[in-house]
């Protein structure tokens, strides 16, 4: 049993890029399908696919590299809200990640984004991760 799934989902994709694989597979559920599908927009993944078998489902990512160096384009992710101790930021203390290079994903009560979308629109949150 997974305490924290969204650790979890994180320690997946990270473990599945420095170790060179292609594709993840990760059960599913909506906070990481959120996240997945963020991390597709922003460019950190080449693909995704929701397969839905009648229990919990599964998310296929396929992992993006470099063409050139073949290094993985998620350099780093990691958790920043955690169960044990949970971090909030208001929309004008929302992180900026290396200077906005990376990205950090808030959860919001207006739905998961990133931290320049939730300021945009003027929403704070619980700070999920950080991705660059």
């Amino acid at each position: 049993m997974v305490t924290d799934t969204i650790a979890d989902y994180l320690t997946r994709i990270r473990n599945a890029s420095r170790a060179g694989h292609r594709v993840v597979e990760i059960p599913a559920s909506n906070l990481k399908k959120e996240i997945t599908k963020i991390l597709f927009d922003q460019g950190y993944i080449l693909s995704y696919k929701f397969v839905d078998d009648k229990v919990q489902g599964t998310i296929k990512i396929a992992l993006k590299y470099d063409k050139m160096t073949k290094d993985p384009v998620i350099k780093n992710i990691q958790r920043i809200s955690k169960p044990g101790l949970r971090k909030y930021a208001s929309n004008e203390n929302l992180p900026r990640v290396l200077n906005g290079l990376g990205i950090a994903i808030v959860s919001t009560s207006h739905g998961v984004m990133t931290s320049k979308q939730a300021k945009a629109e003027n929403v704070g949150g619980e700070v999920l991760c950080y991705v660059y």
